[in-house]
């Protein structure tokens, strides 16, 4: 019995043994791995804050006034270009020129922050006297018509330059006409 007794406790020596074994660590040969994190996740994403959305909108309507700015200001710099032709010796207004301060009045009337200064010119025929006359009426007949379409007088300013800036120097007839024309400075005043 002794020896059924020795065997016994060498078999449940050895099943121990067996069970210990069945264990990670018996079976890799290493101490047993560290025990999985719990993965952190990032909080989640929120929408923008009121006063993110405020800031957006901020500059989206900047950046709209600006454009806005820059479009107006590209249009007073073509009206600039526009300028209104005259006959030899005459200050009358042509259908064109009746047109171009047509629109030059709708643009007038639209943006009331902006004035126009009506340079009279004239070719160089004609005394210099004279001729300052013939441009302070050519500016007079376009600041008129400007005013009929509801321009208040307050925002033209006229001035003559009679031949004093002439556009083209040569003696002839296409030339003069480019010289006898009133043109238009657009100045903003806030």
């Amino acid at each position: 019995m002794k020896r059924y007794g020795f065997i016994f406790i060498l078999a449940g020596f050895v099943g121990l043994l067996l069970w210990g074994c069945s264990c990670r660590t018996c079976q890799k040969g290493g101490p047993p791995p560290p025990a999985p994190a719990v993965a952190q996740q990032a909080p989640a994403k929120q929408g923008p804050t009121p006063e993110e959305i405020r800031a957006r909108e901020l500059a989206r309507l900047k950046e709209q006034e600006l454009e806005r700015q820059r479009r107006i200001e590209a249009m007073a710099r073509a009206f600039e270009q526009k300028d209104i032709h005259f006959d030899f010796d005459k200050y009358d207004l042509k259908p064109q020129a009746r047109a171009t301060l047509r629109e030059l009045a709708n643009f007038l009337l639209e943006y009331p922050q902006y004035r126009v200064r009506i340079e009279g010119n004239c070719d160089e025929r004609g005394t210099e006297e004279y001729n300052l006359a013939l441009g302070e009426k050519r500016a007079n007949a376009a600041k008129a018509f400007l005013v009929s379409l509801g321009v208040s007088p307050d925002r033209i300013d006229t001035i003559s330059y009679g031949e004093d800036r002439p556009l083209c120097t040569e003696h002839n007839e296409q030339c003069w006409w480019r010289n006898r024309r009133d043109h238009f400075v657009l100045i903003k005043v806030k």
